[in-house]
């Protein structure tokens, strides 16, 4: 009987290399970031197609405040609009859209999408996609030993009373990172969560990450052993 493959619970990519790829084509940067979200739209169904419980992707992180303020209102505009016509088709694929990150700094109408989107679909349970929107890893560490303090914990605080502190503290630590464009760094993305992840960089850049893509990246996770700090049995 042939082995089973072994695949991530959660996977999570680092979307790298939308405006590289529309600078190669001389075309905005802001539609680097359009074609980058269409990818997305198709990556989530290849990956529900492959079994995949969990699937996280860094959208948006706090230090991306600092582009140009041109930019970061066509991103913003690029979010709202892909909630408003995607969400709905996610769902009936069972999927359940949540967010993960700071909330200040969003508008006040594109928080209200996003909570509409997670209310909609909080019922679907074939996948959960994430989108870390305003997601610094540094800063949901501060974020959580904050909500901690405030609880007023017992001492010795332990491992886990901090991750009951996270932004979402159910989802399982990510089994693989994907990074693209060449980039060979986390980029503070999910700094606590990824103690033990393994990682998979390309050069390619994100807009190009098609499905033999992602059967690459998923077979060479496939023929790592994870000993999580601990010897071969």
């Amino acid at each position: 009987m042939a082995e089973e493959k072994k695949i991530p619970t959660h996977l999570a990519i680092i979307l790298d290399g939308n405006g590289r790829w529309a600078k190669r084509r001389n075309l905005p940067r802001l539609m680097g970031h359009r074609a980058g979200l269409r990818k997305l739209e198709q990556m989530v169904r290849l990956v529900k197609r492959e079994g995949i419980r969990y699937f996280s992707v860094y959208a948006f992180s706090t230090e991306n405040w600092n582009r140009p303020a041109m930019e970061v209102t066509g991103l913003m505009s690029l979010f709202r609009y892909y909630i408003r016509r995607k969400v709905e088709e996610i769902k009936a694929e069972g999927g359940r859209v949540r967010f993960c990150g700071r909330k200040d700094r969003i508008p006040e109408d594109l928080l209200r999408q996003m909570k509409w989107a997670e209310d909609y679909t909080a019922d679907e349970n074939k996948i959960d996609f994430i989108i870390c929107l305003n997601y610094g890893g540094r800063a949901e560490i501060i974020d959580a030993v904050n909500s901690l303090i405030a609880d007023k914990p017992e001492a010795p605080v332990t491992e886990q009373d901090l991750r009951n502190h996270f932004y979402l503290p159910d989802v399982p630590d990510p089994d693989l990172i994907i990074r693209t464009s060449g980039e060979l760094r986390l980029s503070n993305f999910w700094l606590w969560e990824s103690a033990y992840s393994e990682y998979y960089f390309t050069d390619i850049h994100w807009p190009d990450f098609d499905e033999h893509e992602l059967r690459k990246a998923l077979d060479d996770y496939a023929g790592r052993e994870r000993r999580y700090g601990g010897l071969k049995g």
